[in-house]
């Protein structure tokens, strides 16, 4: 809006105000219908049911929660989620969700998620949808999860990877550098010593870690309300990232612990190799394709300490790095993401999807009509007869078609992927080949390369 309103502007601040106040908000937060498909110990595994007009086909998509998150991350809003951006394409959506955290749960590790909670959502997403391979989605932990699932067990039924705002080195998160000469002095005693007196990080804690994660965006929110009040989308964003943040779960005692000394205090990640329970997670095991996705303003995942994965990843068939726009959530489902990761994430999808098997053609002649076809040819007349003689004419003819046919469909994989890489607007971040980036940060990058 501009500083002196134009009579427009003011209408519409005048309508989206009077919208928030008599009906209680302007974002669409209707979840996408689904269903439940199979459940264990804080593991919850979601369908989302196809839509009527669009027929489901293809290898399945599972999106991994991280943890102290809500499963909302991936249907934030209606028209800004990634759900429902899947759902619309056909593409068979699965989910997997940890339910709440509380004091009992304390004495969970990681090694429950990654030995037991996603490998069994893989296994049964897999199942679930025909015994074709899994696409698998991971967002901030829920990332290092898929990372670390994919490395334990190569054998499950995975098609590739897709990791998002996942730091794999902490040293690059300028949020945690504060932190370092604590953690030097007290060797993290204190802070130990309060996480398993308070069985974790309760929810409130990291309602609150997440909001002081915005920094300036927290204190400037009031300023840039007043200034797209007429703008009725971006305040619908922020009405959805509200009610994200308001639902941050806990985190268990034993798992917050092993974030802290493990991956935050040795920066264990980094190295490649983590050990759970004694049993020793190397990523060098991966050899399917792995996507990385890095928002070029995300403050708790910074583009470095995302990037970090990719030489931690030899074995891989494929790894792709890609700056998008947007901070830690919005480049999972901000508005910019629209056309810029998800574009990246379908190409991706289908460049690694089996092929469907073709449809068996199904006979439409019924008995009677078999019958009439074979009494027709009683009534020959000379039509007929120059009939069969074309026919006959055509056939000889048939071949050198069918051979022009033939060479004309070896081309067609080579003009399909031509044509895929065209298509969409490669103006944006994210979704160019040639890696555009649009600020200081992302182009320093860019030339370390």
């Amino acid at each position: 809006m501009d500083l002196i309103p134009k009579p427009d502007q003011v209408a519409s601040a005048a309508s989206n105000v009077a919208h928030k106040v008599f009906y209680g908000g302007l974002a669409d937060l209707r979840p996408m219908p689904r269903t439940l498909i199979d459940d264990g110990p804080l593991r919850e595994v979601y369908h989302y049911r196809p839509q009527k007009q669009v027929k489901a086909t293809g290898d399945p998509v599972l999106l991994v929660t991280p943890l102290a998150a809500p499963a909302i991350c991936f249907d934030l809003r209606r028209d800004c989620s990634l759900v429902e951006h899947f759902v619309k394409a056909g593409r068979p959506t699965y989910l997997v969700e940890y339910g709440e955290i509380s004091f009992r749960d304390r004495n969970l590790g990681m090694e429950h998620w990654v030995d037991e909670v996603v490998p069994e959502a893989i296994r049964e997403v897999s199942r679930h949808a025909g015994d074709r391979p899994v696409h698998v989605i991971g967002w901030s932990l829920g990332g290092i999860f898929s990372v670390l699932t994919a490395a334990a067990d190569a054998k499950l039924p995975i098609a590739s990877l897709t990791v998002v705002g996942s730091p794999f080195d902490v040293t690059q998160v300028p949020l945690v550098a504060p932190l370092r000469p604590i953690l030097k002095i007290t060797d993290g005693g204190i802070v130990t010593q309060i996480y398993r007196a308070m069985g974790g990080a309760p929810k409130p804690l990291v309602r609150q870690a997440f909001k002081l994660s915005s920094g300036t965006k927290l204190l400037t929110k009031p300023i840039a309300i007043l200034q797209n009040l007429d703008d009725a989308e971006w305040l619908a964003q922020i009405e959805a990232v509200d009610r994200f943040t308001a639902n941050m779960l806990a985190y268990p005692g034993r798992t917050f612990g092993q974030l802290y000394h493990r991956m935050l205090k040795h920066n264990q990640l980094n190295t490649g190799k983590v050990n759970l329970s004694g049993h020793q997670i190397d990523l060098k095991a991966i050899k399917v394709p792995v996507l990385v996705f890095a928002g070029n303003t995300d403050g708790i995942a910074p583009i470095p300490s995302v990037k970090a994965i990719v030489p931690l990843l030899p074995n891989s068939r494929e790894v792709r790095f890609e700056i998008v726009p947007g901070g830690h959530l919005g480049m999972l489902t901000g508005r910019a993401a629209r056309n810029t990761t998800w574009v990246v994430m379908d190409e991706w999808i289908e460049q690694y999807s089996t092929p469907d098997e073709p449809e068996q053609p199904v006979a439409k002649a019924t008995p009677r009509k078999a019958a009439a076809k074979k009494a027709a040819p009683r009534k020959t007349t000379k039509k007929t007869t120059a009939a069969k003689k074309s026919a006959a004419t055509d056939g000889k003819k048939a071949p050198a078609k069918t051979a022009a046919a033939k060479k004309a469909g070896q081309k067609v994989p080579e003009q399909t992927r031509a044509v895929a890489e065209v298509a969409p607007d490669r103006s944006a971040i994210g979704s160019n080949r040639e890696r555009r980036f649009s600020s200081q940060s992302s182009r320093s990058l860019a030339q370390k390369r």
